[in-house]
């Protein structure tokens, strides 16, 4: 079922971006919740042969527990560091795989496409949507 999500994850995706991203991110998040939750953290995004670091805030909808989440992923339709900034809301389904790793692909109000990997330790529920915002430092 997941093979399936993916596929249908990509093909959408395909169209939509380039066929190489432009740069990677890391960031180390701490998510807790009952209720309305909070997501914060920060990262780096390394693009062009520099390092720009960013500080992300977010909220999960019907979030419960206490979670850290580290994530990696790859940035297109990234034309200057400057454009990671914005208000990021999830594209298409996430994935979810073995042993609290997922992957999901975000999108921002420039464009900007992030495809993250990542994984969780601790417990934590969200039934709702995902989406932060990232700010450059």
């Amino acid at each position: 079922m997941a093979a399936m999500v993916l596929m249908a994850v990509s093909q959408t995706l395909a169209q939509e971006k380039p066929l190489y991203p432009m740069g990677t991110v890391t960031m180390d998040l701490t998510a807790a919740g009952a209720g309305i939750g909070a997501m914060w953290g920060s990262g780096k995004l390394r693009f062009e042969g520099g390092e720009y670091p960013f500080s992300v805030k977010g909220l999960r909808v019907a979030a419960v527990g206490i979670s850290k989440v580290s994530a990696v992923g790859n940035v297109y339709n990234l034309t200057k560091a400057s454009d990671l900034a914005g208000n990021y809301a999830a594209v298409g389904a996430g994935i979810a795989l073995a042993g609290g790793v997922g992957g999901l692909t975000m999108r921002n109000d420039k464009g900007v496409l992030i495809n993250l990997y990542t994984t969780q330790t601790g417990l934590q529920l969200n039934l709702g949507p995902e989406g932060f915002s990232i700010t450059m430092k």
